[in-house]
């Protein structure tokens, strides 16, 4: 059995497949997640057996969060297959989520914030080379953090 997680907050999409915990497959695509999601796990529904989905909950684009926990949850609930979650922060080291104009999310102990910042330092978001599941959430509902703006 394997592990599925998706970090699609931003370009490019990441989805790590895991198995025992370490890294085995790691796939990236420039697209946007409405688009590029049910391609990649078309072909690797055809090659892994889930036990368990993991996605990065946001902060991040409102629309590839919504995107990817539908397409996820949707998944979970066909296939009865557990999902996790875990904020954004866990993939970049910590570092400041573009949120609107000069206002960035920023992660102080356990809550998430939204400060403005002039000139941030912005890490990308990796997948990690091994997961502990315990680290993950059944918590899974998306993180938005601020309102959409309309």
């Amino acid at each position: 059995m394997h592990d599925a997680l998706v970090i699609a907050l931003s370009s490019p999409v990441l989805v790590g497949i895991y198995k025992d915990g370490q890294l085995v497959e790691e796939i990236k695509s420039e697209g946007m997640s409405s688009d590029v999601l049910a391609e990649i796990f078309d072909s690797l529904l055809k090659r892994y057996t889930f036990s368990t989905f993991i996605y990065a909950k946001g902060p991040g684009s409102f629309m590839g969060i919504k995107v990817t926990y539908l397409f996820l949850k949707t998944l979970s609930i066909t296939k009865k297959i557990p999902l996790l979650a875990c904020d954004a922060f866990f993939f970049n080291q910590n570092s400041p989520i573009k949120a609107v104009g000069k206002l960035y999310f920023v992660k102080n102990s356990s809550t998430i914030e939204v400060v403005p910042l002039n000139s941030p330092e912005i890490i990308g978001y990796e997948l990690p080379k091994n997961i502990d599941l315990e680290k993950f959430d059944s918590d899974n509902l998306p993180f938005y953090g601020i309102d959409a703006v309309g």
